[in-house]
């Protein structure tokens, strides 16, 4: 827990140091926000550079920190829950968002770039990463498909996050796919559709699953 607890600390202060290393060469005016298409469509003073790594690293710590405790907050406190894999998928959602941060900034330093292009295959990858992570996810209120079936009967659960898990690998590496290939809204439509699926499926044949009794026959 404490080296996992360090690497987080590393990784959240990452993004602030490439904006201290950013912020001398910025213009006055920076780009704030991007739409889907990956056009700029807000402007702010360069100081802002640091209110991302900040937004950034409360949500880090606060997810790290609460996957790292899910046995002591979460209100079933269910015994078949490993701390450590909790840990590790908190680890890597700080990962994720370390590396979302530095492709914002760079897009945020060199004006012009189709950022989608860095953006939706990085978010691909983290659906890939969660989706190798929901099998090993046992029963709890905090992470995974928590439907009133899944958290009603384990047996529903396990299957769910058996079938999540591929659906998510697969639909992830899909996203990442096409968002090289595609360009301009269609890497936005064929991203969220494709997200829609990977939600989907999983929910339904979990509710199949409670209709038939909890039982995969």
């Amino acid at each position: 827990m404490k080296k996992q607890l360090i690497i987080a600390i590393g990784l959240i202060l990452l993004p602030f140091a490439y904006a201290f290393y950013l912020y001398p060469t910025l213009p006055y005016k920076i780009p704030m926000h991007f739409n889907m298409n990956g056009e700029v469509d807000g402007w702010g003073s360069r100081e802002g550079i640091y209110l991302l790594p900040s937004i950034m690293g409360f949500v880090s710590i606060f997810v790290f920190l609460m996957m790292a405790n899910i046995k002591k907050i979460d209100p079933k406190r269910y015994a078949g829950a490993d701390e450590k894999i909790y840990a590790q998928l908190g680890l890597f959602t700080v990962g994720f968002l370390c590396c979302l941060s530095l492709v914002i900034l760079y897009g945020t330093s060199h004006i012009g770039i189709e950022i989608n292009k860095l953006i939706f295959p990085l978010l691909g990858f983290a659906f890939t990463g969660m989706g190798i992570y929901m099998p090993k996810l046992k029963q709890n209120y905090l992470a995974g498909f928590k439907l009133p079936w899944t958290l009603e009967n384990e047996a529903n659960w396990d299957a769910t996050h058996a079938l999540a898990g591929k659906v998510w690998t697969i639909g992830g590496t899909l996203q990442m796919i096409s968002a090289l290939l595609l360009n301009g809204p269609s890497i936005f439509i064929v991203f969220m559709s494709i997200t829609a699926v990977m939600v989907i499926i999983p929910s339904a044949f979990s509710y199949r699953m409670f209709k038939r009794g909890n039982t995969t026959t």
